[in-house]
């Protein structure tokens, strides 16, 4: 992928891409699709021959068709498919069996049921550095640049799709620092910078003199109250000011370690909804037309983004690029593991709350479920994945069970590198439903594929059907697989400042 990307990093806001000064003749290319998600489920239903889809279950208690929390009725297939065995039944012995015969499988296994392939033909995307502004994020002085990446649409110039993100480093570290791409909304500068005094006398002499343009009758009202400015400086950050009694935000403490960060809007990729499927980088790919069962989701396509954004930041001289890692909750802790699972030049991932979709197993029966994802959130992953909730078809019923691969596989994927599962307590709000249970589980079970390579996991058998979750806030954190249960809610903001000593130490790194 990496090759068909062709970077042009460009300082200025003055760029102008030709082709928007080019005239379209839409007639040239195909009409794009305009579906709702229910239309687009239905048009994904019909390709697939089904007929008939299990509705997922309710996370409301009282509901008839809750949720299932019963640990005894979790597990109706407890046999995972085993990581270290090769489709023709050769046990993976060796890391060369693994590289070359069986990860090759998994990948394979995970495009086509799963999250779905990336196309060959995804066109490149350029880089430009909009916007350089020196500002201090609390004590710590810091560089943030508001990049843009416009996604080459010459094949469909219908479409349109530019990727936003915010790259904040801190400003008083010698030499590249390790990153940590984070899943997010639309970015905005941290603090901004502003014009002091004299510049800012300027500007307002400068808009009163406007405004009484624009309307004669402004200049009684400022003569009456001559010292009134009507642009103001916003208060500065003060690096001098007494530490705070307050934890530090997660930002903050990566920079007061030596690390950068990036803000990674995930909806200038592709929409969080399927009625966007025929928009952002998979409608760009797909001109405008409906996916095919083996098409990308929602969750492969921010993957895809957040390497781009690597692409990036390799030739950023003050990023460490061997050093750069992902991070997410929910929808983008699943996002989150899926960029550390297909992506190898990412060294490292902080794995929030992710569920099913996610570090959860698949064919564990607690909480969300297969049907969940295959029901109001199928836009998240490829469109054979809805197979697995259907009652109804021409190839039959399938359930989860039914899955050639499951979640402990996709972390096997991230080995030997980083990877750490966090999760927090239901009695905070992450709830039951995530199966905080499953995910630890998988984790276990993955565990044999980090030690095949050489390195840690958790420390523990790799027998998930016995081994037990360790206590809130007992973390498991002395190997390259790591797991720690925080004592909040829906977040992995209070696993931050375990997460980041721990990635620093088996990064090898020190500010």
């Amino acid at each position: 992928m990496k090759k068909n990307i062709q970077l042009f990093i460009l300082a200025t806001t003055s760029f102008t891409y030709c082709f928007s000064q080019v005239k379209i003749d839409s007639s040239k290319y195909p009409k794009p699709v305009v579906f709702t998600a229910q239309q687009d489920r239905d048009n994904m239903l019909q390709q697939l021959g089904i007929t008939q889809v299990r509705p997922g279950p309710s996370g409301d208690i009282n509901a008839p068709n809750h949720a299932n929390y019963d640990e005894a009725l979790a597990n109706p297939c407890p046999v995972l498919p085993d990581a270290l065995l090769t489709k023709a039944g050769k046990k993976v012995t060796t890391a060369d069996i693994w590289w070359k015969e069986r990860r090759p499988e998994l990948i394979e296994d995970f495009e086509k049921e799963m999250y779905g392939r990336i196309p060959e033909n995804t066109p490149s995307v350029n880089w430009k550095v909009k916007i350089t502004d020196r500002e201090f994020i609390g004590r710590t002085p810091v560089i943030a640049k508001l990049l843009q990446g416009h996604v080459d649409n010459k094949n469909y110039p219908l479409l349109n799709v530019d990727i936003n993100a915010m790259l904040v480093t801190p400003a008083n570290v010698k030499g590249p620092v390790p990153v940590l791409i984070m899943f997010s909304g639309r970015p905005s500068f941290p603090a901004p910078a502003q014009p002091n005094a004299d510049d800012m006398e300027k500007i307002n002499n400068a808009f009163k003199e406007l405004m009484i343009k624009n309307d004669p009758s402004l200049k009684a009202v400022f003569d009456k109250y001559p010292a009134y400015s009507p642009i103001t400086r916003l208060p500065a950050p003060n690096p001098f000011a007494p530490p705070s009694t307050t934890e530090p935000t997660t930002t903050e403490q990566l920079l007061a370690a030596g690390w950068g960060y990036v803000q990674l809007e995930t909806n200038s990729i592709q929409e969080d909804n399927g009625a966007g499927l025929t928009r952002g980088i998979i409608g760009l790919v797909n001109k405008g037309q409906p996916r095919k069962p083996e098409d990308w989701g929602a969750l492969r396509a921010w993957s895809w983004g957040a390497a781009r954004v690597l692409d990036y930041l390799e030739t950023d001289n003050s990023v460490d690029a061997k050093k750069v890692g992902i991070e997410g909750v929910s929808r983008y802790g699943k996002a989150a593991l899926v960029t550390l699972a297909f992506e190898p030049r990412f060294a490292v991932g902080l794995i929030g709350s992710s569920g099913k979709g996610g570090a959860t197993l698949h064919r564990r029966v607690f909480g969300e479920a297969v049907e969940s994802l295959a029901g109001g959130e199928y836009y998240w992953m490829c469109g054979n994945y809805i197979k697995y909730g259907t009652e109804q078809s021409s190839f039959g019923r399938k359930t989860g069970c039914d899955l050639p691969i499951d979640s402990h596989e996709l972390i096997a994927l991230c080995a030997p590198r980083l990877c750490f599962i966090s999760y927090g307590i239901p009695e905070k709000g992450d709830a039951q439903w995530l199966d905080q249970y499953g995910s630890y589980m998988a984790t276990v079970a993955a565990g044999s594929v980090y030690k095949l390579l050489g390195v840690k996991d958790l420390g523990v058998s790799n027998d998930y059907m016995k081994e037990k979750m360790p206590p809130v806030l007992n973390g498991l954190l002395n190997g390259q697989l790591a797991w720690r249960q925080h004592d909040g809610g829906h977040t992995d903001a209070p696993n931050y400042k375990s997460f980041i000593a721990w990635a620093s130490k088996m990064l090898n790194y020190n500010k």
